[in-house]
């Protein structure tokens, strides 16, 4: 996900200090993918260097002592919009499709792999464990489908909300059955090992009495 464009992406509706600015993308996104202050001035630093949004007034009474700490006292009073190429950044991410030839790195795809590699590792144990606590996160994405604002989206940030959550319940349940297959996997290979240890032996006695 890219906190570049979606920031841009906000700003596009008028300017705003970093903490209003991190409130408004949490509460778009259901607080799914919290952002620290020092994150977000650390974005809006890049942004203004590359000429994608400018500093446009000074004030800071929605920024709150503890943000400011965070942020540096040089940043705390800055409100910042998009310039006109901060907003065309924006229109392209929105016209281009998100590549899948550089998929994000997947820590359980990547802890699986390693896994299997590896001698002495219960492979089975980690899939088990993985599918119980992935179980239970679909719960907890369904219950939240079915209550509160996502249950009846009635603005803008409700309906954005409920799509996220449809979002992590479709990857929760493609997760259970990758998991369900790398099981099947797993077995089939055990299984297929022990046929080639079973049929060694038959194998080199037929040999040494061909000799």
């Amino acid at each position: 996900m890219s906190i570049r464009q979606a920031m841009l992406a906000i700003l596009e509706q008028g300017p705003m200090y970093g903490y209003q600015l991190r409130a408004e993308f949490e509460q778009r996104t259901g607080e799914t993918w919290p952002l620290n202050i020092g994150q977000v001035y650390t974005t809006l630093t890049r942004l203004e260097r590359d000429g994608l949004v400018e500093v446009v007034g000074h004030g800071g009474a929605d920024e709150t002592d503890e943000d400011a700490h965070q942020a540096g006292s040089d940043r705390q009073h800055v409100s910042y919009r998009a310039t006109d190429a901060g907003r065309g950044e924006v229109s392209e991410w929105f016209a281009t499709p998100v590549p899948r030839t550089q998929p994000a790195r997947d820590e359980l795809a990547i802890k699986l792999a390693i896994a299997v590699t590896l001698p002495g590792v219960d492979v089975g144990t980690i899939i088990q464990r993985q599918r119980s606590a992935t179980m239970a996160s679909l719960q907890d994405y369904t219950r939240l489908k079915r209550t509160g604002r996502a249950a009846r989206p009635a603005e803008p940030a409700d309906l954005a909300w409920s799509l996220v959550l449809d979002s992590l319940v479709f990857d929760a349940e493609a997760e259970v059955r990758w998991l369900d297959h790398c099981e099947a996997r797993l077995r089939r290979a055990a299984l297929e090992r022990e046929v080639v240890r079973r049929d060694a032996p038959a194998a080199t006695s037929n040999e040494g009495a061909t000799r």
